[in-house]
């Protein structure tokens, strides 16, 4: 087995053992790893990669869009969120325009950092709440 398969079988084993919770934060990662190549390729005008890149970012946060249960508020000032970030994502596409590209990303960002949070203080609560009983 070489070291690409390795690392392959490593990373579906992660994505199939994965918490709901933890398979988005993936999804966040990987749509700024995609975000962080695309303007990598701008500047360095490879422009058929830039645009498979921001397409797959495009594609998460589509998926972050539609995946949403809109019975929450919060639901609904996040689809906006993701709109724009969606929207410019295809304008930075037909631009090649990598601050428009960072700017997103940053706001991505800023998400992830929002989502890693909520996640570690649900886990904190969790062992609290196993600790009380």
């Amino acid at each position: 087995m070489n070291l690409a398969s390795t690392a392959n079988a490593y990373k579906n084993q992660q994505i199939m053992t994965a918490s709901p919770e933890e398979l988005t934060l993936m999804l966040y990662n990987g749509a700024l790893k995609f975000m962080t190549e695309s303007v990598q390729a701008i500047e360095e005008k490879k422009y058929e990669k830039a645009h498979e890149t921001n397409i797959r970012s495009q594609n998460i946060i589509r998926e972050f869009m539609t995946t949403l249960d809109m019975q929450y508020e919060l639901s609904h000032n996040l689809y906006e969120i993701y709109d724009y970030m969606h929207r410019s994502l295809i304008e930075a596409n037909l631009k090649k325009d990598a601050a428009k590209l960072k700017e997103i990303r940053d706001l991505l960002r800023e998400l992830r950092d929002a989502w890693a949070e909520a996640m570690k203080r649900a886990r904190q609560d969790r062992v609290g709440a196993a600790v009380g009983k």
